[in-house]
């Protein structure tokens, strides 16, 4: 079991502001990451909070903040998270019409010391991405299709994840992998074997009992 396997607990489950703020106070010195999905209602269907909420986390939190965009015009969006405290700001391949603007979102997140994710649908396939995996921090697959919580694993995904480690491997790319929607106990020893690194979890965790336990189920100790 290969060391340093990261959670990343997602917000997305709980849909009252305030809830999540007390959420993320009652994770903290527990997860190693608090994963605030972003939702426009564009890029996907469904919409929910804004920076405001990122900022009232960083504010009643110290752990550090995962920031997913699954919005449809995110270079616009990235100042407004920097600011509210992400520590971590995942774009969308596919929000970008223009792929060159990826490297100015890109710039704009290195030149504020931020960690800089990039992240794929399950209908992307690693080729489409390859010009940019030396340069991200994060590459983010999603397991299921953006906007909704609870959905199960797609198998292809788990792909993707023995690609990317491939890739990583024989180029020498230092990026992390991280794994997004359908990550449980059932499967997580799988997704790590297969090389990632950080498992972001909602549901699971959300609905478990002993939180410290379902995380550290995750990482298989």
């Amino acid at each position: 079991m290969k060391n340093n396997i990261y959670v990343s607990v997602s917000t997305d489950p709980i849909k009252e502001y305030q809830k999540v703020v007390e959420y993320a106070k009652s994770l903290q010195g527990i997860a190693d990451l608090i994963h605030c999905d972003v939702k426009d209602g564009v890029f996907v269907s469904s919409k929910n909070f804004d920076a405001g909420l990122t900022r009232n986390i960083n504010q009643n939190c110290l752990t550090m903040l995962d920031v997913h965009l699954m919005c449809s015009e995110p270079l616009k969006m990235i100042d407004d998270y920097l600011k509210a405290g992400a520590n971590i700001v995942t774009i969308h391949y596919e929000a970008f019409e223009d792929k060159n603007d990826i490297v100015l979102a890109l710039n704009k997140l290195k030149d504020a010391k931020a960690l800089a994710g990039l992240a794929i649908k399950p209908e992307t396939e690693i080729k489409e991405i390859k010009m940019f995996l030396h340069d991200f921090d994060i590459i983010l697959v999603l397991g299921v299709q953006p906007g909704a919580s609870g959905q199960k694993f797609i198998p292809s995904a788990l792909d993707k994840i023995k690609l990317l480690d491939e890739i990583r491997e024989k180029n020498d790319f230092k990026f992390k992998i991280e794994v997004d929607g359908g990550v449980s106990v059932d499967n997580a020893q799988e997704l790590i074997s297969a090389g990632a690194d950080i498992l972001v979890s909602g549901s699971f965790i959300y609905k478990a009992q002993d939180r410290q336990a379902a995380i550290n189920s995750l990482k298989g100790r």
